[in-house]
């Protein structure tokens, strides 16, 4: 019998950089998420919605902004989903910004410690508190899974680093965004990353290239985390995400084979969505468009010749 997907929506935008993305676990509903998943023969229940955290800025705090609303938002997070893994439901957490994932893989750790995490973003996420100039903690969130920057996030699951570095598998990156900060964390850790650049270069097979990575993740973790940030995608063909990269990322047709493709994990313990910024959508059309892609995702029967099945 499959899992029962259970819909938590995060309106968050504590730790992002403009308004907007509160607005996204409303939208996806709208564009029929739920509806879409349960005419695909898939168990869904929708678990509501934590509390509505507008944006704001911290100009008392440029380095780290809005830091202890964001760890609120994460603890919050984590007991959440915490009951939904107790209950044996499949979380699907669509925020919100970036930094909710802090808060999934808090709970997934203290039930699974050796939980891994395929991280499908467009950026690395690397930046700590005093390395960048905007301070927002969205691009801080893979540096504190890793041990790194400030003890509220770092230290917010049951051990520290929260998620070691073999744990982790990169996928969709721009290198463009790398900067000399993010090269000397991603060095000292070993991080295995997959860059948008390698998966679609000339002669590659991207999905091959998602099965890969999953497959080698898997290998060594009972149970896996999926974070899928929208602006891995070139947003010149879906311009939803907060954070925009035009001409950069994958291409969207790619970037959803891969997602469909991570999804087959029969380890797959809960999926992230993030950076969803509906005020770019004003007709919804490419809410519907990503809506129809995790459909399929989630609905995508797994691969059990790869891996091996949750226990």
């Amino acid at each position: 019998m499959p899992r029962e997907i259970a819909l938590l929506g995060v309106p968050s935008c504590a730790g992002t950089h403009g308004p907007g993305q509160e607005k996204a676990p409303a939208a996806v509903r709208a564009a029929g998420l739920v509806d879409g998943l349960r005419a695909a023969g898939a168990f869904v229940r929708d678990d509501g919605d934590l509390p509505v955290v507008p944006f704001r800025t911290d100009p008392a705090n440029r380095d780290r902004q809005n830091l202890g609303l964001v760890a609120e938002v994460a603890r919050s997070v984590a007991d959440r989903v915490g009951r939904l893994l107790d209950d044996g439901a499949l979380p699907l957490v669509v925020g919100g910004d970036c930094t909710i994932t802090l808060g999934v893989a808090a709970a997934l750790v203290a039930r699974w410690p050796d939980t891994g995490l395929l991280y499908f973003d467009g950026d690395l996420d690397l930046s700590v508190p005093g390395t960048g100039l905007s301070g927002i903690l969205d691009s801080m969130v893979l540096a504190h899974l890793l041990g790194e920057g400030v003890p509220e996030l770092r230290d917010i699951g049951p051990r520290t680093p929260l998620l070691p570095a073999g744990s982790v598998i990169a996928f969709g990156h721009d290198p463009a965004e790398v900067g000399p900060h993010h090269q000397d964390v991603l060095t000292g850790h070993g991080l295995r990353t997959h860059p948008c650049t390698e998966v679609t270069a000339p002669g590659s097979e991207p999905v091959a290239a998602a099965r890969t990575a999953r497959r080698t993740l898997a290998a060594g973790h009972s149970r896996l985390l999926l974070h899928f940030d929208v602006d891995v995608i070139d947003s010149t063909e879906l311009p939803l995400a907060n954070f925009p990269h035009f001409n950069e990322g994958l291409p969207l047709a790619v970037a959803l084979d891969c997602l469909a493709e991570f999804a087959r994990a029969p380890q797959l313990a809960a999926v992230v969505v993030t950076e969803i910024n509906p005020d770019h959508d004003p007709d919804g059309g490419m809410v519907r468009t990503l809506s129809d892609g995790l459909v399929r995702a989630l609905t995508t029967p797994p691969d059990t010749g790869g891996d091996t099945a949750v226990r």
